[in-house]
């Protein structure tokens, strides 16, 4: 048998998908011997699919005020945030609200 996996999907949307290279839907498949939390996922996203202006996306450990998170259609404030655990089959929404003028 392979190395377990966590299988989740990620969504952008509202301009969010600008920078992650016009992408709006990834499935992932995380290393699932590890412990995945939204604090940990932020971190590999930034590492790894974030191509343009992280400013917009994150401040500090987490995403900036203006962009909003959903975890399976649930409001992340709603969840613990950076602490949610995610799980199998999640689907994580990033919208943005940000916009220029």
């Amino acid at each position: 048998m392979g190395t377990p996996e966590l299988k989740i999907i990620l969504e952008f949307s509202a301009g969010a998908e600008l920078l992650f290279g016009n992408i709006k839907r990834r499935e992932l498949n995380l290393d699932g011997k590890q412990k995945w939390t939204i604090a940990n996922l932020l971190k590999w996203m930034h590492a790894n699919i974030l191509t343009e202006r992280p400013e917009l996306f994150l401040q500090g450990d987490t995403v900036r005020p203006g962009i909003l998170v959903l975890i399976n259609d649930t409001d992340w404030e709603l969840l613990g945030e950076l602490d949610y655990e995610l799980q199998p089959n999640d689907n994580v929404l990033f919208i943005s609200t940000l916009h220029g003028g």
